[in-house]
């Protein structure tokens, strides 16, 4: 079950990257709508590698708030993350960074760091460690969309708000 759960998610974010890289210079609902189906092909890739029905429903209820909440912390994280790499002029580091982020995130979140509607949406077709009930999906991504406020917060705490540096700051 560990082997399906981590392939899983492998699998669906490496299907949600393709169909983001493939949408540059798309309208930016055209490229959600890829993520989603990116993340969802992933989803049932693996489950058919791993002889597994092809889409096989989670059962994972992830609606308590101690889940919610740690929603909330994984997404603020990776949004501070990603903004403070681009603040720092660092942003070419973003692809180790974000991947040691949700790999360290998995473990030290409560809800193991979807931090992306699109992963989210992808969970919930596989019935692993992983996954996500489909009843528990809109939660997350409002928890999701909190988080995305927070960490943006955060961002201006910590860099302050752009433009607002003085001669001495440089």
């Amino acid at each position: 079950m560990g082997r399906v759960a981590s392939r899983s998610v492998t699998c669906a974010s490496m299907a949600s990257r393709i169909a983001r890289t493939a949408s540059i210079g798309a309208p930016s609902g055209s490229a959600t709508g890829q993520s989603i189906a990116g993340a969802i092909g992933g989803a049932v890739l693996a489950n058919a590698m791993f002889a597994e029905p092809v889409v096989r429903w989670s059962t994972h209820d992830r609606s308590a708030g101690h889940l919610l909440l740690g929603e909330v912390v994984a997404t603020a994280g990776l949004i501070l993350l990603i903004f403070g790499l681009a603040r720092a002029d660092r942003l070419h580091f973003a692809p180790v960074a974000v991947a040691s982020y949700i790999g360290a995130a998995y473990w030290f979140t409560s809800s193991t760091s979807f931090a992306n509607p699109a992963v989210t949406i992808g969970r919930a077709f596989s019935d692993t460690l992983a996954g996500i009930a489909p009843g528990s999906v809109l939660g997350f991504i409002g928890m999701q969309l909190i988080g995305a406020v927070v960490g943006l917060a955060l961002v201006a705490v910590v860099f302050g708000r752009p433009g607002s540096r003085t001669a001495d700051d440089v």
